[in-house]
């Protein structure tokens, strides 16, 4: 299994929100097709066809684990 697929799944199972790499997040949400601004620490994600607007920042070198598993 690929690491973004390892990444993915960890994700939806919700069992590690507290252990996600920020960077990895960030490079995950980008293959799967989502574009990416930077203000600050804020990472902004969107993607055409998504309403919501992904606000993410990081913890450290760790996702918030509230982020991570919404």
């Amino acid at each position: 299994m690929a690491l973004r697929d390892k990444l993915l799944d960890k994700i939806l199972r919700g069992t590690s929100d507290a252990n996600i790499p920020f960077a990895d997040l960030c490079q995950l949400l980008n293959r799967l097709g989502f574009d990416e601004r930077i203000r600050g620490n804020h990472h902004i994600f969107t993607k055409a066809g998504i309403e919501e607007i992904l606000n993410l920042q990081p913890r450290g070198a760790k996702a918030k684990p509230y982020q991570a598993g919404a």
